[in-house]
């Protein structure tokens, strides 16, 4: 696997953030630990496109078949653009953390492409949760509701570079979690996420609730996803690419957690 000895461009960065990240058919020139650093800083991007077509969509579907309804559209878009990719290394991590099993076995038990009792559990909660946080947001407004959606969307993208640290190892050589480990400057990450809160703040300005409240949620969000990291790098030895998964789906679940906290 090349170390990419020549700096990537951020649109070569964007194409593999966007060929990885999501369905979207993208052309990726260069894969490469070059790429994939500026891909992983670059997530939020990601975060902020996907983000708005679900809210989008939760918006369409509020209007004319009220909260409840809209919170499963919106959840449901962000799983097919991305193929149900986070929702599967959630349920791969909760197996492997939930197995008591030594880290070589738990890293096997997540390799294997059936689901356990701890992902079954894992995934359900968390649906539920998000569904749950999503529909209380939708009933106070539907402005509400898609801004916690697209912030949701973006907090889960900020992990990612939090997971990609350069002092967060891998934890099995291959695959997407080798090649992205380690390859993400700590100045990178708080830019990327003090941009990204930024960013879900301005359209929060057409709602004086969520101009303030917004920002503190992905930033609640993202330090829910690190201490996930914590736990699966002192499990593991280091991250793979479900933890990376993992960690998204815990980010935006904290993100409509804290608010709904501050609703």
């Amino acid at each position: 696997m090349a170390d990419g000895g020549e700096r990537a461009t951020w649109g070569e960065g964007l194409r593999f953030a966007f060929g990885t990240l999501s369905v979207l058919r993208v052309r990726v020139e260069r894969w490469d630990r070059a790429a994939a650093a500026r891909a992983m800083a670059a997530a939020p991007v990601v975060g902020v496109v996907l983000g708005a077509v679900a809210a989008g969509a939760g918006a369409l579907v509020a209007w004319r078949a009220g909260g409840l309804l809209a919170a499963v559209a919106a959840v449901g878009v962000l799983a097919a653009l991305t193929r149900g990719l986070h929702l599967d290394g959630l349920a791969d991590v909760a197996d492997g953390l939930g197995s008591g099993k030594p880290a070589e076995d738990a890293l096997r038990i997540m390799k294997q492409s059936d689901i356990g009792p701890f992902g079954v559990l894992t995934l359900v909660l968390v649906l539920l949760a998000q569904i749950a946080a999503l529909a209380g947001q939708f009933g106070h407004s539907v402005l509400r509701g898609t801004l916690a959606v697209l912030a949701s969307a973006v907090a889960a993208r900020c992990a990612l570079a939090w997971g990609c640290l350069r002092s967060v190892p891998a934890a099995r050589p291959g695959g997407l979690g080798a090649m992205v480990a380690s390859t993400v400057a700590p100045a990178a990450a708080v830019t990327g996420t003090l941009a990204a809160a930024f960013a879900v703040a301005l359209p929060g300005q057409f709602d004086g609730w969520s101009a303030l409240r917004l920002p503190l949620a992905v930033a609640l969000g993202a330090g829910s996803a690190r201490l996930l990291l914590a736990r699966c790098v002192r499990r593991f030895g280091g991250i793979t690419g479900d933890v990376l998964g993992a960690m998204a789906e815990t980010a935006a679940t904290g993100t409509l957690f804290a608010l709904a906290l501050l609703s």
